[in-house]
């Protein structure tokens, strides 16, 4: 566990965090999207769990990592982790890479809100009352009522602009 000392963070320097993200989002580009949703790579890296644990080092250090050892682990997440948007991939539930819920899960990430009251999430109450009005039309409902988080929102309303409905 970390001790009480704050470790080093990017934080108080906006080029610092810029840079961070822009690395990050880079990784998520190429190794997530583009080479996740190719073909002609592997759907997963797959690991034992044995095997997985020491090539990841998950043990909690008491010290913070330089920003290249934050993003190779970030490389690592996505290698060892199951592309759910390659073509090859199936589930019951899920599968494929929809850019309009990626692009508005990354809106919601960085806004970090909560839609409980109109003051603190202004737009994201707007968007729930549309979508669940939505909801109730289709099922012939005049009036009713309903809670979504952030996310969701964004995937529907992403969907209705994309000209789809999920």
């Amino acid at each position: 566990m970390a001790d009480s000392k704050l470790l080093p963070s990017p934080g108080g320097d906006p080029v610092a965090v810029e840079t961070l993200l822009q690395d990050v989002f880079g990784i998520v580009v190429d190794e997530a999207i583009r080479k996740g949703t190719s073909a002609s790579e592997k759907v997963c890296d797959w690991k034992e769990p044995e095997e997985l644990k020491q090539l990841l080092d998950l043990e909690l250090q008491s010290q913070g990592e330089s920003q290249e050892q934050i993003l190779e682990r970030c490389r690592a997440v996505i290698r060892y982790s199951v592309k759910t948007g390659h073509p090859r991939f199936f589930n019951q539930l899920f599968s494929g890479l929809d850019p309009h819920s990626l692009a508005g899960r990354i809106i919601t990430e960085s806004l970090n809100t909560s839609p409980y009251t109109y003051e603190i999430a202004p737009v994201f109450v707007l968007m729930e009352e549309e979508v669940l009005k939505k909801l109730r039309a289709l099922v012939g409902w005049s009036s009713g009522d309903g809670v979504f988080c952030p996310v969701s929102l964004l995937h529907q309303q992403g969907s209705c602009f994309s000209g789809t409905w999920h």
